[in-house]
């Protein structure tokens, strides 16, 4: 099958490519191929009560099929440079926020326009939280919540489907070039085209750098981000959730000079785990629908870590604390604050007097045998500062879900245009390394998208 633009992956930066690809020229001749399935078949096995834990499916229903990562997240979309990427770097900082805004507004259309958008301007917090050294990112935030995002991603879809080849359960094995024509190599047989979209997420991290060293393509190690999923009583964060939902705090810790931070706060949410290349690690959730709200707030503590020579695989030093987690607890696990300070393991009966009750059915043991001192010494600090903000925090009953990994693919090589030395291919979204954050994966798609739209254009002129 020959296409003028093909599509690998149908995340957020693929859809938006396809979005404003046919928006802008509704006879563009686009395919977009997805190893995953169609929205309404992502189904994942823990779902059924029978189902203890992951079975370790061959393709992950959590991360993969249409939407990619994000359709199954809490939906959370945060407008802003300061973190979530570096796309503001290749476009310039305006561009980079005049998309996401972009982004929020295709969002809203589609089903989006009840969800609250919150900002960190202005706040209190911010002033407080510089008080003890917390940092507290400006951003507007956009919650549209798991069950929103869901309507969203399928309205998305119907707009699309009768516009543009779609293949699902369909994984890519190999890509070449020969002379001006990409030849995309699946086990359903060959895709031809002129313009390539590499656009296969965090899950992908692995494939894009097999097919970047095969094509000569440079790219740069990352980092990885290690820690751990907090679940505590949501009055605790009342008081911040409700003014800004998403709170992005830093801390810089006094024992190593290393960076903390908050990630993906998720109030009245749940604790879920979720699958990336074969290894379980955990995760959050949180609810538009007040019903299905629960009485805890869960937010992620995450370190950085980059390393320099000789060491160079940071997603498998990640990896091999996540595997190990895997190994002791059979998934996740999970401790309660009070017996990690007291160097103590979390059993059953600890864990049945704790006064927060848990989310997920997550495996009681003991964190300090699974993440490094450095790491977890970082994670107390931060917690014992948030606990300033937040009192409450560091309660002995506060529970700590581990481990959390945030896997961060090798920046790829691109110019201005997010497009590779090899004219035509273009990588784009958190595949590439320049994004990570469904924001800015959605507006680089949007931008890639403008571009070969113009360059259809040009060439029906020529």
């Amino acid at each position: 099958m020959k296409s003028e633009i093909i599509i690998v992956g149908a995340g957020a930066s693929g859809v938006f490519s396809a979005y404003e690809l046919v928006k802008i020229n509704p006879e563009a001749k686009i395919t977009v191929i997805e190893k995953g399935h169609v929205l309404d078949m992502r189904r994942c096995p823990i779902d059924n009560v029978k189902v203890k834990s992951c079975i370790h499916c061959s393709v992950c229903s959590i991360v993969n099929g249409f939407g990619g990562a994000g359709s199954l997240s809490d939906g959370k979309y945060n407008i802003t440079n300061h973190f979530g990427g570096d796309l503001h770097k290749y476009v310039g900082g305006k561009e980079a926020l005049d998309l996401m805004d972009y982004v929020d507004e295709v969002l809203c259309s589609m089903g989006g326009a009840g969800a609250k958008l919150y900002s960190t301007a202005s706040t209190d917090l911010k002033t407080k939280a510089l008080k003890y050294d917390l940092h507290l990112l400006d951003a507007k935030v956009r919650h549209f919540g798991t069950d929103r995002n869901v309507i969203i991603l399928t309205n998305m879809y119907n707009y699309l489907k009768d516009k543009v080849n779609f293949v699902f359960n369909c994984e890519v094995s190999d890509i070449e070039k020969i002379d001006n024509e990409f030849i995309v190599k699946t086990k359903n047989g060959e895709y031809y085209g002129e313009n390539l979209i590499l656009a296969t997420g965090r899950s992908g991290s692995k494939w894009i750098s097999k097919i970047c060293d095969k094509l000569g393509i440079k790219t740069e190690r990352n980092r990885v981000d290690i820690g751990v999923r907090v679940e505590l009583p949501a009055e605790v964060f009342e008081h911040i959730t409700q003014d800004v939902y998403e709170s992005k705090i830093v801390y810089r810790t006094e024992k190593y000079n290393d960076l903390v931070r908050t990630f993906c706060m998720n109030p009245h949410g749940v604790v879920v785990s979720e699958n990336t290349n074969g290894i379980v690690t955990v995760n959050g959730h949180s609810y538009s629908d007040e019903s299905l709200h629960t009485q805890n707030t869960n937010f992620a503590l995450l370190v950085s870590n980059s390393f320099t020579e000789p060491f160079k695989n940071s997603n498998e030093y990640g990896e091999s604390i996540a595997k190990l987690s895997n190994m002791l607890g059979g998934g996740v696990l999970v401790q309660r604050f009070g017996d990690l300070v007291k160097g103590r393991r979390t059993n059953d009966r600890r864990m049945e007097k704790s006064f927060t009750k848990p989310t997920l059915s997550a495996t009681p043991g003991d964190l300090s045998l699974v993440i490094p001192k450095r790491q977890l010494d970082n994670i107390i600090e931060m917690i014992y500062a948030l606990d300033k903000i937040a009192p409450g925090t560091a309660n002995e009953d506060t529970l700590l879900y581990g481990v959390e990994v945030k896997f961060y693919n090798s920046r790829v090589e691109v110019d201005n245009n997010l497009e590779t030395d090899i004219k035509g291919l273009y990588i784009l979204g958190d595949s590439s390394g320049v994004t990570h954050s469904l924001s800015q994966a959605s507006a680089s798609g949007v931008y890639v998208g403008r571009i070969l739209a113009d360059k259809l254009k040009n060439k029906i002129l020529g």
